[in-house]
């Protein structure tokens, strides 16, 4: 896609969020994989709905952010720029869930891309004492392009102890190519206090059938909860010269990031 911010959030994973600063050959739209997260939020709207009657453990919660830059795996997605994101979420209690999560971007001028929504669908939960799962598709659209930068990914996080996680996530149209990409992240968090966390993850994108290169990134946060429901973020990122030579060193390299953000 880490409010939800992508990079240390696992309310949706960290999926990610469209890197599309090149505009690639206009694709033939994958209906198939957008017809099944159209059709899977369907059904996940059903089934909440029957379920939150059963039962309270269904939710429905949501989030918004104004961070001074949307990074997302190392490379800026505003040209630098600040960002507003929101998004909602609707969880089963069987694990299943639905979201949507949408923010501002600044791509190449020829794509017109101003917006982005990303929709998600799919099952989160234990999966031992200490482990959990979470898996799902990640469909990014851009609503404003004159180009066809929509994509689709799927994304897998196991957690362990709530505060180490291991990522994967895989495309066979990454970043709203043709071609195939691969990204791993690794990541813990520590907690300081009741009130102030760090987390640190380090992600590399396998890229060479899209940009005959791959890249690795990494990134720093401190995290403070000032008061209920509001959180000050501080982050910084780096990535390593291959980012550079695919995004430009505008995009890539290193920055800091700052972030307030609330949950509801």
């Amino acid at each position: 896609m880490t409010t939800w911010p992508r990079p240390a959030s696992f309310l949706f994973t960290d999926t990610p969020m469209s890197s599309s600063h090149h505009l690639f050959r206009r694709r033939e739209a994958a209906a198939p994989l957008l017809l099944a997260v159209c059709a899977g939020l369907g059904l996940l709207a059903l089934g909440t709905r029957a379920d939150a009657a059963e039962t309270p453990s269904a939710s429905f919660t949501g989030s918004a952010a104004l961070t001074s830059d949307y990074v997302w795996r190392g490379s800026s997605q505003t040209q630098g720029d600040p960002a507003v994101q929101v998004g909602f979420k609707a969880a089963a209690a069987n694990g299943f869930y639905g979201s949507i999560w949408g923010s501002n971007v600044e791509f190449a001028p020829e794509t017109h891309a101003s917006s982005e929504l990303d929709f998600t669908v799919g099952w989160a939960g234990k999966i031992a004492q200490d482990w959990a799962l979470d898996i799902n598709v990640l469909h990014y659209r851009y609503p404003s392009t004159t180009s066809d930068l929509n994509w689709t990914e799927l994304n897998g996080t196991v957690t362990y102890r709530d505060n180490y996680w291991l990522s994967l996530g895989y495309s066979n149209e990454a970043l709203g190519s043709k071609d195939r990409g691969i990204y791993t992240q690794i990541g813990a968090r520590f907690p300081v206090n009741d009130a102030l966390r760090l987390e640190a993850a380090v992600g590399h994108y396998f890229l060479d059938d899209v940009y005959d290169r791959s890249y690795s990134h990494g990134q720093l946060s401190a995290i403070w909860a000032v008061k209920a429901p509001f959180e000050l973020r501080l982050t910084a990122h780096a990535t390593d010269h291959n980012a550079e030579r695919i995004f430009g060193d505008s995009l890539a390299g290193s920055r800091i990031e700052a972030a307030v953000q609330a949950s509801f």
